[in-house]
């Protein structure tokens, strides 16, 4: 064999490969298209097996794996325990995590992670995540302002019980009447709470009219205010508190086209 007929020989190979990877990618997308047909009306079971097929067909394609993750995710119901459901949430992570192999700052991708671990309740991993979110999209609101709602979430849960230990009804005025109680708690949530509060700030710095934010910001100075060491600190934060609870109504009535609250 000449070493002309040779390098045609490789030439026609080359061709055909190409060719046919070029085909497959083809039918990747043609797949991804039934698939996000398949996703808008509902039909995730049938949406999630055209994406496995585009994924096979190019396992480089990070859209498909992308709508495979978020196809699995949308079946997930937080709270309910069944081994079906748990499987949907464990299906979506591992999609997303291989989204990122290729991907390491996909926005998507590690915002869908961070809402999964929220929705299960595994605040800890979900503030990691959060955390990630904001190294990669540092104007990013929401995540700053989630990173609030888990402070407040998990001070919340350790002062209800400390209450309700205590004898304190939910509506009697704090700080937490047992000084061990609260000290111990202090030591355990106060910088907690205290970063809380500046991921709202930041969040409302981004977005000054988020009234969720505000909300949130005046109950983490209620959760401060039942730390606090004595009944003229507890009244400060708690007035502070009902001043963020003045500033979420009036910015919802701007919102809404009401009148806010004091306008003459």
């Amino acid at each position: 064999m000449t070493n002309k007929t040779s390098i045609a020989i490789v030439a026609c190979l080359v061709a055909s490969l190409s060719f046919s990877a070029g085909c497959q990618k083809l039918r990747a997308r043609d797949h991804l298209n039934k698939g996000v047909q398949a996703y808008k009306s509902a039909r995730y079971p049938e949406a999630i097996e055209h994406f496995k097929q585009a994924i096979a067909l190019d396992p480089t394609f990070p859209t498909a794996r992308l709508y495979l993750a978020t196809a699995y995710m949308v079946q997930y119901i937080p709270g309910a325990e069944s081994p079906e459901n748990l499987q949907f949430a464990e299906n979506a992570h591992r999609e997303f995590l291989r989204v990122l192999e290729q991907d390491p700052k996909n926005e998507v991708a590690i915002a869908s992670i961070a809402s999964l671990y929220f929705n299960q309740k595994k605040f800890d991993d979900a503030a990691e995540w959060y955390k990630k979110l904001i190294e990669v999209s540092p104007s990013n609101k929401e995540a700053y302002y989630t990173l609030g709602v888990i402070a407040w979430t998990k001070a919340f849960q350790d002062n209800a019980e400390a209450r309700a230990k205590l004898g304190m009804r939910p509506e009697d005025p704090g700080p937490l009447k047992d000084k061990k109680v609260r000290d111990q708690l202090r030591q355990k949530n106060l910088e907690m709470i205290e970063t809380g509060m500046k991921y709202l700030e930041k969040a409302l710095e981004l977005d000054p009219q988020y009234d969720d934010a505000m909300a949130y910001m005046n109950l983490l100075f209620r959760q401060r205010a039942d730390l606090q060491e004595t009944a003229e600190a507890y009244k400060r934060d708690w007035d502070t508190a009902d001043t963020w609870v003045q500033k979420t109504l009036e910015t919802k009535k701007q919102k809404t086209g009401g009148v806010a609250a004091g306008t003459p």
